[in-house]
């Protein structure tokens, strides 16, 4: 194939949009299935993700693995390269073998990890499950947004992506809900009901039927008849890889994936050591806190009703996008894709500053909303954009690609970001510290379970656990990890910048040559 020729050239123009209630009704049976699917799955995995920090900090006494932030950083920072490395090399494994079928294989394999998950409570196992659940979400994901592409067109695709990225998000908001309430009986009970709720997707695969499989079939044919060279998939995929457009942006977002997989893998954790949440349950219902089920279920609150679960402050973010994410999608849709990333990176930034400086369970969730609304603005577009560029025939490997700074990104923050939380704001070594101080013998402590240090400290002292928290936090420079996430993702920042003036250069250039 000559590289002039339209098809291996990267489309970067952008393609005015279809106004908003004639992209919703424009979109057909198939991308509203597809939307349920990836809800379903999203349930049952935000379920596991959002408190995996827990599980793995809770001592073995409460059912937790009850092992170190560090080892647990090991667990997160595996998941995180297996799940976005396998759909760069598998995304275009559904642009040939079809959607229905990886669909169809990712989904048993998610199974597989959650029960590995429940049977086998140790770093071994838990480790193991992961690595399950990341390859099948890596199959999963382009066979999902392959679909998705093929099911709409260049002028109601910034809809599209809008409003699947908000269904994305139902999926996060319900998943952590359904984790608070199970993991208040047993943690097992989390994995068990998250491979419950994904056995749901073999139903809507009784009524899948693949776009485009016609196109996809005579292709396969083509190929095989000799008519069209096809080059070996890793072959096809390193040689779009090596795209100085591809490559740049892979450098530019790895810092922004940094920063939002650490408010997800590490902030749970620094709530749950360091912020009251109950004083939002007594501003909002008063010292006694709310019996209301209903209540108590969609705040995320413990079974008391008097303090905001870690993930139920979390939720704040699925929540908004979940309600907004389409507001958001129109304001940027006036945008160029790049400037509207860019914006979205700061306020990120500032959320984490926000983070660091103040431990007061109000302001934590202003800087949840503020990373929130950063967020919408970088994430649907990040799919539009590669949609957008990815020349025919590999939409799924381009979406496969959309990893890859996400794998980066991650894959650095899960080795880092516990480690960095250990070493800057972990209430564990600090409790240890203090017992020290207070004369418990170095014996004494070293014999203390993982976990259990700051109960211990409590009990040691018989000073009030809240006392006690306010010296640990006022003692030590916590926010420092904080500072440290949102340096880098100023770095970024300032990378998505210089892409944005340097894509704009070469749409113009291309304009002038066509």
């Amino acid at each position: 194939m000559s590289h002039n020729s339209p098809n291996a050239e990267n489309d970067l123009r952008e393609v005015k949009q279809l106004g908003m209630w004639a992209s919703i009704t424009s979109l057909s049976y198939i991308f509203w299935l597809v939307g349920g699917m990836e809800l379903v799955e999203r349930i049952a995995y935000y379920g596991v993700k959002a408190s995996a920090g827990l599980y793995a900090k809770a001592p073995e006494s409460a059912g937790g693995l009850g092992i170190s932030l560090s080892d647990y950083g090991i667990i997160i920072s595996l998941w995180a390269i297996m799940q976005t490395f396998v759909p760069v090399f598998t995304g275009g494994i559904s642009d040939r073998v079809g959607y229905k079928e990886t669909i169809f294989g990712s989904t048993v394999i998610k199974i597989m990890g959650y029960l590995t998950m429940a049977f086998f409570p140790s770093f071994w196992g838990f480790l193991s499950g992961a690595l399950l659940l990341a390859i099948g979400t890596g199959i999963f994901k382009p066979g999902i947004q392959g679909t998705l592409v093929l099911s709409t067109n260049r002028n109601n695709t910034s809809m599209a992506w809008g409003i699947f990225y908000q269904v994305v998000n139902i999926g996060g908001f319900l998943g952590p809900l359904v984790a608070v309430h199970m993991r208040q009986l047993s943690w097992d009970n989390v994995f068990y009901a998250c491979a419950a709720i994904i056995s749901l997707n073999f139903l809507f695969l009784l009524t899948y039927t693949e776009p485009g499989k016609a196109e996809r079939l005579a292709r396969n044919q083509q190929i095989k008849s000799g008519e069209i060279k096809q080059e070996s998939l890793w072959r096809d995929a390193w040689h779009e890889l090596k795209k100085p457009i591809v490559i740049y942006y892979m450098l530019v977002f790895s810092g922004f994936w940094f920063l939002f997989n650490a408010l997800f893998d590490v902030l749970p954790i620094h709530i749950s050591e360091w912020v009251d949440t109950s004083v939002i349950v007594t501003s909002l219902f008063g010292s006694e806190g709310t019996s209301n089920g209903i209540l108590q279920f969609w705040l995320g609150l413990n079974n008391e009703g008097t303090k905001v679960m870690p993930e139920g402050m979390l939720n704040l973010n699925a929540g908004l996008i979940m309600t907004s994410c389409f507001l958001i999608a129109a304001l940027t849709a006036k945008y160029r894709i790049t400037t509207a990333m860019l914006i979205g990176c700061l306020l990120s930034i500032l959320a984490f500053v926000f983070i660091g400086a103040f431990h007061a369970a109000w302001f934590i969730v202003l800087a949840i909303a503020m990373f929130s609304i950063g967020e919408m603005m970088i994430s649907p577009k990040k799919n539009e954009f590669m949609g957008n560029i990815a020349p025919e025939g590999k939409k799924a490997m381009y979406l496969g690609f959309v990893m890859l700074p996400q794998g980066i990104g991650w894959g650095l923050e899960g080795y880092f970001g516990p480690k960095l939380y250990e070493i800057f704001a972990s209430k564990e070594l600090f409790s240890r510290e203090l017992l020290l101080e207070r004369g418990m013998s170095s014996a004494d402590v070293n014999a203390i379970p993982q976990g259990e240090a700051f109960t211990t400290l409590v009990s040691f002292t018989g000073e009030n656990a809240h006392d006690l928290t306010q010296l640990l936090y006022h003692s030590h420079n916590i926010g420092m990890a904080w500072y440290i996430i949102a340096a880098i993702g100023t770095i970024s920042a300032v990378g998505i910048y210089i892409y944005g003036k340097w894509l704009l250069t070469l749409q113009r250039a291309q304009q002038a040559v066509h």
